[in-house]
């Protein structure tokens, strides 16, 4: 597939963007390349292949989910100016 000059020139405007000529036939140029790569890949069978997340197969080494910290509210809220069940009280800022 390939993209003219003119296309490339139409878009940067449309995107507000200060093309030169030369950048325009270079990335007409990079485009259609890509473009030509992306035609090749669909070109490929991969029917029976199954999708990969990630193509190593790899697992993530986890740790125990265990409680490492003691509970230290009380101790946290001691400093606050006020506080109701286990809560800290904050003046209303929004009427």
């Amino acid at each position: 597939m390939s993209i003219e000059p003119e296309s490339i020139s139409g878009i940067a405007q449309l995107a507000r963007l200060h093309l030169s000529d030369d950048d325009g036939e270079r990335y007409s140029r990079e485009l259609s390349a890509i473009l030509t790569f992306v035609e090749q890949m669909n070109e490929v069978d991969t029917a029976g292949v199954a999708p990969m997340a990630h193509p190593l197969d790899l697992t993530q080494p986890l740790r125990a989910d265990t409680v490492t910290e003691s509970d230290r509210r009380e101790e946290f809220q001691a400093n606050a100016p006020a506080v109701r069940d286990g809560l800290y009280i904050v003046p209303k800022v929004i009427d």
